[in-house]
């Protein structure tokens, strides 16, 4: 099992990770750090081989913590999850050892993708090496397959749409609007907006859900499985 350290200063978004990473076979999320002096902590005690860091951390950014790590001869693993998208800060992200950079918005499906990719590079890294293919494998194992150019089937859900809809999908309870918004990083109204759409076609469903006044939240789980409804 690999052992998992989420590092997000969102205790909502950290949860939906925790979850999801525990849901991933030959994975364990072994805790939740919200800070960067909580997950020095963390790491010390847990052991962790792999952290989803966050970058935007509220005492100290995610990628001087994982240099400060490495400095310190810590052996642990990186991917980097964040909204930042500049190009100066995934070369820093790269330089101080992140073995991926997935930039939010992404879906439930690209996380699993990223973290079996990681799950099998580790199992690559074990074995001898016997020459350059070999090394160029291993260096390629890291990161999940790109999708080839022109493979979206024709049809299919816009990429915002389908990462609303992986993330319901994934999840273990019904998810509301800002449930969608914290886990794949876009506002409020835009998550409320998909998911009602979801709905219309016929991929997810409503669930009313009462809470301490009385009034109801709209949540959506997926779709019983049947075919989906040809609405355009």
């Amino acid at each position: 099992m690999i052992r998992t350290l989420v590092v997000d200063d969102d205790y909502r978004v950290a949860r939906l990770h925790a979850a999801h990473v525990g849901r991933v076979p030959g994975y364990e999320c072994v805790g939740e750090a919200h800070s960067a002096a909580e997950a020095r902590e963390l790491v010390a005690a847990l052991k962790p081989q792999l952290l989803l860091l966050d970058v935007y951390l509220p005492d100290e950014d995610g990628l001087s913590l994982l240099r400060s790590l490495r400095d310190e001869g810590v052996d642990v693993d990186a991917v980097v999850i964040t909204a930042a998208r500049d190009a100066a800060t995934v070369r820093e992200a790269m330089r101080g050892g992140a073995v991926y950079y997935l930039v939010k918005p992404f879906g439930a499906r690209q996380l699993t993708e990223q973290l079996e990719a990681y799950r099998t590079w580790r199992q690559n890294v074990e074995r001898d090496i016997s020459g350059q293919q070999d090394v160029d494998a291993l260096f390629a194992s890291r990161h999940a397959a790109l999708p080839a150019a022109g493979s979206v089937r024709r049809g299919s859900l816009p990429p915002t749409m389908q990462k609303v809809l992986d993330a319901v999908q994934a999840a273990e309870a019904p998810l509301g609007a800002q449930d969608v918004s914290d886990l794949i990083g876009i506002s409020r109204p835009t998550a409320q907006r998909y998911l009602s759409e979801l709905e219309r076609k016929g991929r997810v469903q409503l669930v009313l859900e009462y809470g301490a006044t009385g009034r109801p939240v709209n949540t959506y789980s997926p779709a019983p499985p049947s075919s989906p409804r040809t609405v355009s």
